[in-house]
């Protein structure tokens, strides 16, 4: 499910963008599966259809997914690897917030605590990634 935050500062269409990676990342969208229409999504997230067309474009030009004309959008890239570019993107935002929080006065134990109640918060299962 996408999920829009208006308080997010990206726009709409990186939000929708960020959504579809995510379910092809977990699984919940795969290879070949077939995306809503447009005007669906449009309509199921009330915002403009022109903003799906946007994410949609983008997508397509990223490579994750595929447009078949008259029939619609589909999934491209394979989540396995669609989910390793999200950790590895990850890895690199963690490391650069780390690098401010030091830089800010925090120690590595503060860090290690921090981490723990973020883990502790998900539930201790850092396997499950369908939550």
């Amino acid at each position: 499910m996408i999920v829009i935050d208006y308080k997010d500062r990206r726009p709409i269409y990186e939000q929708i963008m960020a959504g579809i990676e995510d379910l092809a990342a977990r699984g919940a969208l795969s290879p070949d599966s077939q995306l809503p229409s447009v005007r669906q999504l449009a309509m199921e997230l009330s915002i403009n259809p022109n903003t799906i067309q946007r994410a949609y474009s983008e997508l397509e030009k990223a490579g994750v997914i595929y447009s078949v004309k008259g029939k619609g959008n589909f999934v491209t890239a394979d989540p396995g690897s669609l989910r390793e570019e999200k950790l590895r993107s990850l890895l690199e935002e963690m490391t650069r917030q780390v690098v401010r929080a030091m830089e800010l006065g925090a120690t590595e134990e503060q860090l290690g605590q921090w981490l723990r109640q973020a883990v502790a918060r998900k539930g201790g299962n850092n396997h499950d990634t369908s939550r």
